[in-house]
C-alpha cells in the first residue's frame, strides 16, 4: 500500500474497459442489421487509426461530437472504396454509440485489481468518453460499484488533458492532487493531462508506445499493485 495516496482515478477505456473487443462486437452487429456487406477485421484495419487521429481532433476541440461521429465511419468507408450513403452513415453512427455497451469485456486482471485497491483507497473514473454510454458502461460491466466518482468529459465541458476536468474531477472527489494517482492508457490526455495539476500516475501501456524513463508504466494492469 502506498501511504501517500488516498484517491485512485482510473480512465475507462481502453484501461479497464477492453474498447477494441467490445467495440468490435458493436460492429458486428451493426453491419449486420444495417445489411452492410464489409470485411470486418479489413474495416477494423483502415477504422482504428482513423478513430484515433479523430479523437485526438476532439480532444484539441477540433472536431465536435457529430463531426467525430459522422467523419470516422465516412472516411473508413471512402477509404474502403464503399459507398455508403450518408443518412446510413448517421444511421450507423447512432447505432453503434447505442450497441457499443452491449459487450462489456474488461481487460485481464480489472476485476483483481479493483478488488485489491477498493479496501485500501476511494476510486474514481475521469473518462473523454460519451456521458450516455460510459454509465452504462461501468453498469453493464458491473464494475460501478467500485467506484465514488465518474467524471466524464460531456458533463465538464472540457477533455482531458485540459486541466479543469481533473480539477473537477478531484473537487467532486474530495480528494487533493498530491495525495492522488490516475491511471490511464493515453499518455498525452490521462498521463500528461493529470501531472498538470500534480497528480501521480502510471501508464498502462496498453497502445505499447515509447514512454520517457522517468515514467511509471505496466503493460499488465495487476503490476499497478507494485506502486499502490
Amino acid at each position: 500500500m502506498n501511504k501517500e495516496i488516498k484517491d485512485v482515478f482510473f480512465d475507462l477505456d481502453h484501461t479497464l474497459w477492453d474498447f477494441d473487443r467490445n467495440s468490435g462486437l458493436a460492429f458486428a452487429k451493426i453491419f449486420d442489421k444495417n445489411e452492410i456487406d464489409v470485411n470486418l477485421d479489413e474495416f477494423l484495419k483502415v477504422y482504428s487509426p482513423i478513430n484515433f487521429q479523430y479523437w485526438k481532433w476532439y480532444r484539441e476541440e477540433r472536431v465536435t461530437k457529430s463531426q467525430l461521429r459522422y467523419g470516422r465511419f465516412k472516411k473508413t468507408f471512402d477509404a474502403l472504396n464503399i459507398n455508403v450513403a450518408d443518412d446510413t452513415i448517421d444511421r450507423l453512427s447512432e447505432d453503434y454509440i447505442t450497441h457499443l455497451p452491449d459487450h462489456n469485456y474488461l481487460f485481464d486482471g480489472a476485476i483483481e485489481l479493483l478488488e485489491y485497491l477498493k479496501p485500501k483507497y476511494k476510486l474514481h473514473i475521469i473518462t473523454n468518453g460519451f456521458e450516455e454510454v460510459q454509465h452504462k458502461k461501468l453498469k453493464n460491466s458491473k464494475i460501478d460499484s467500485y467506484f465514488d466518482t465518474v467524471t466524464t468529459s460531456e458533463a465538464v465541458g472540457v477533455k482531458k488533458p485540459n486541466p479543469r476536468i481533473f480539477k473537477v474531477a478531484l473537487q467532486e472527489a474530495n480528494a487533493t492532487a498530491v495525495h492522488s494517482m490516475m491511471i490511464g492508457d493515453t499518455y498525452e490526455a490521462d498521463i500528461l493531462g493529470a501531472e498538470g495539476v500534480n497528480m501521480k500516475t502510471i501508464c498502462y501501456n496498453y497502445h505499447n508506445l515509447k514512454m520517457p524513463n522517468k515514467q511509471v508504466v505496466v503493460d499488465d494492469l495487476l503490476d499497478v499493485r507494485n506502486y499502490l
